[in-house]
């Protein structure tokens, strides 16, 4: 994306103005009360914060983020505040703290800290966005249709074409512009200013660990303490990190064949070779004749995400079993996802342009095919980004090495959401602020449920500061 001067010196102004030098921290404004239905557990309180649409019009229209906390239940020992984030975009983050406590977050962490969750712009009961997604385009999913050829390629683009129209002509097309990875990173300053910090510890999974970043770049005095586990690329959710994916699933899908093959009760082969060449039997099956309404797009997905846990490999395993005898299938429940589809548009279309050119689209398509031919044809192909609206308020965050050495970043080796590779890239953007923990390990997540030498790792520098004196690798827990 071109970068042009007066854009960068009006985003540095935001910033500035966003966060005056030496400013004191301010009283905790906060009035904390009960949560809303569906999101209430044990200690979790909830509020809401008013935040420009427009950081560069900051006494403009206003919209509303809700944030959550798990106080400290030992005052004495608190630090401070750790802001979460559980990824996406999209996704909602007020009641993830208290899934964090209750999946096995040491209470060491939860004493030092207040954890704090929040829906982020565009998302949930903050003010959310739409596109108006029907149920058929929900029921699509996140990906795009497997282009077999060029013609599929421009096929989709027709779909891709509506969606990107309909995000543009919504109710709620005026926080297009605005709907960014850099406006919640100012947002989360607005909560630790509300708070009474005057810094923020951080931790963020997935699509929350370029979010982690771009405020650790934007703000880099205003941050503790940054873990950022499960790494995009220094890019974010752009192009490049949605073809990693394909890549990704080839990385980890062993994992699953070795498990199958030793499970001949499911029928999907004794070697894992013969695992791999059910996979490809299965989609093309399904791609001819869905069965049970599973298409071959959706049996992609699934075994995709089912991937992203050690501990659903069952379930991907007795759901292909199901598709490949003609039983019935158990499909996760239908519910309405247009709001957390659209805010996934609105950021990763909003934070960076992508190829506009059906023609770029095809080429890719025919690399990835071949290359990656699990999913591919899914990553590479056309989406609404290529049709989004051009108008841009700010160029995406350069993530860079300026700044206190306070990131450390967690990465399993088998990632299939984000890679390795993405992870590297990071990590070398990052230079001498980050210091990098691999786990052996498929899956996606480290903290706090995963690798307990990662895990060792992370409570120690989130409750003492102290970080692996250089990049560290962990073997692979004991077989239990």
């Amino acid at each position: 994306m071109r970068r042009t001067l007066p854009v960068a010196l009006a985003a540095t102004a935001v910033m500035a103005a966003a966060v005056p030098a030496g400013s004191a921290a301010a009283v905790d404004t906060v009035a904390w009360g009960a949560c809303p239905e569906g999101v209430a557990a044990p200690r979790l309180e909830c509020s809401t914060l008013e935040v420009p649409l427009d950081y560069r019009h900051p006494g403009g229209k206003q919209i509303t983020i809700a944030i959550s906390r798990l106080p400290s239940e030992r005052p004495a020992q608190r630090r401070g505040v750790l802001l979460t984030n559980p990824g996406g975009p999209g996704g909602d983050g007020l009641s993830y703290p208290a899934l964090l406590a209750k999946s096995g977050l040491p209470k060491e962490v939860l004493d030092t800290y207040d954890l704090i969750g929040f829906d982020p712009r565009g998302v949930g009961r903050s003010t959310p966005v739409s596109c108006g997604l029907t149920p058929e385009q929900q029921a699509r999913g996140a990906f795009a249709s497997y282009a077999h050829t060029s013609d599929d390629v421009t096929r989709e683009a027709a779909y891709a074409r509506t969606i990107a129209e309909q995000c543009a002509t919504s109710p709620t097309a005026e926080m297009l512009p605005h709907t960014t990875t850099a406006n919640t990173a100012r947002d989360m300053d607005r909560i630790r200013k509300a708070l009474g910090e005057k810094k923020i510890s951080y931790l963020g999974a997935s699509y929350g660990t370029y979010l982690g970043a771009a405020y650790a770049t934007m703000f880099p005095q205003r941050g503790d303490r940054i873990v950022l586990d499960s790494n995009l690329g220094a890019g974010g959710y752009d192009v490049t990190a949605l073809r990693r994916m394909a890549g990704g699933l080839e990385e980890r899908f062993p994992d699953f064949a070795a498990y199958a093959a030793a499970r001949p009760e499911y029928g999907l082969g004794t070697t894992p070779e013969q695992v791999t060449a059910k996979y490809f039997e299965l989609a093309r099956r399904l791609d001819a004749a869905p069965v049970q309404g599973v298409t071959g797009l959706a049996f992609r997905g699934l075994t995709f995400e089912y991937l992203y846990s050690d501990a659903a490999m069952l379930a991907l395993a007795k759901t292909w079993q199901a598709i490949d005898t003609n039983q019935p299938v158990l499909l996760p429940p239908s519910v309405d996802r247009d709001n957390a589809m659209s805010a996934r548009l609105y950021v990763i279309c909003g934070d960076s342009r992508w190829p506009d050119s059906v023609r770029d689209y095809q080429r890719a398509v025919a690399v990835d095919r071949e290359e990656h031919p699990m999913l591919g044809g899914v990553t590479a192909n056309i989406g609404p980004c290529a049709f989004w609206p051009r108008e841009r308020t700010e160029p995406p965050v350069r993530i860079g090495d300026r700044g206190p050495s306070n990131v450390l970043m967690l990465q399993n080796e088998r990632d299939p959401g984000t890679p390795m590779s993405g992870a590297r890239e990071l990590r070398k953007a990052f230079g001498q602020r980050a210091t990098m923990v691999t786990a052996d390990q498929g899956g996606h997540g480290v903290y706090p449920w995963g690798n307990a030498c990662a895990k060792s790792a992370t409570t120690e520098f989130l409750t003492t500061g102290h970080r692996p004196a250089r990049d560290l690798a962990c073997a692979a827990d004991p077989a239990k």
